[in-house]
């Protein structure tokens, strides 16, 4: 099983390059990963560490491939108390529902128990038009939240 079980929710792309830079960067630091892109809650374990990455789309929308996650995790309210993650979220400053998506797992989760580790980035891709550079910035202060 991977130290680290990276989710991405993504219509475009964006949130899955992230992920894979920050994977690449973890594992550099000595961490396993695993990649999962719009996972079932069966194919996930609910103990260890999640990191989700989500880009928001629409009306502060979830993307389609994790949107049945999402609805899993809300109908079934999992106890995740023994799960702790890290949320990453891609978004439009412009729209008022910026990085609506990760904040809605972010609520989510920890209303399951799970506990967030660290502050949660919010990437605006009109201040970063490569969103992989802000997230490199913060996994060097995330992974030392993991140890």
């Amino acid at each position: 099983m991977a130290d680290i079980t990276l989710i991405t929710g993504s219509t475009l792309g964006s949130a899955e390059y992230v992920a894979e830079l920050l994977a690449e960067k973890l594992e550099e630091a000595g961490f396993s990963t695993e990649l999962l892109h719009g996972p079932e809650l069966e194919e996930l374990s609910v103990e260890g560490t999640w990191l989700v990455v989500c880009s928001t789309h629409g009306a502060g929308d979830l993307p389609d491939n994790l949107q049945p996650l999402f609805d899993e995790l809300a109908e079934k309210k999992p106890d995740l108390s023994q799960l702790r993650y890290g949320a990453v979220g891609i978004g439009n400053r412009e729209y008022d529902l910026f990085c609506g998506a990760i904040e809605k797992i972010d609520v989510l989760l920890t209303s399951c128990g799970a506990q967030r580790i660290g502050d949660r980035l919010d990437i605006d891709v009109l201040e970063h038009e490569i969103p992989e550079d802000p997230a490199e910035v913060w996994v060097e202060s995330w992974k030392n939240l993991l140890k």
